[in-house]
């Protein structure tokens, strides 16, 4: 198993999401392996523009919110979910965020 995290703006948050669970890899098997999940952070990528630039005190840097997905998956799907995250997320920019793939050594449902 493995496990995917990517880190992007956050105006292509929804059509990557959406185009993930759209996807031939999550519609194969559920959406009980795959568990993704959102989360609204503050990073270090380049503002698209003003209105994301933002100053944070506790950090003493500039910083904007960007979101980081977290989603699981067998190893035979990670090239084609990670494909779709880099295609989606694309802003324009020459840096629009990071995807990391990273083993599950164990995995065990709550029941």
């Amino acid at each position: 198993m493995k496990e995917i995290k990517a880190y992007i703006h956050r105006n292509r948050v929804a059509e990557v999401i959406s185009a993930l669970k759209s996807s031939a890899a999550w519609t194969a098997v559920g959406n009980n392996e795959h568990n993704l999940t959102a989360y609204m952070v503050k990073g270090s990528l380049v503002p698209l523009d003003e209105s994301e630039r933002r100053f944070s005190v506790e950090l003493g840097d500039e910083v904007i919110n960007e979101y980081k997905l977290e989603l699981h998956c067998s190893e035979e799907h990670v090239d084609e979910l990670v494909k779709i995250i880099v295609a989606l997320a694309r802003t324009g920019q020459a840096n629009s965020g990071w995807v990391y793939v990273m083993d599950v050594v164990t995995a065990v449902p709550v029941l």
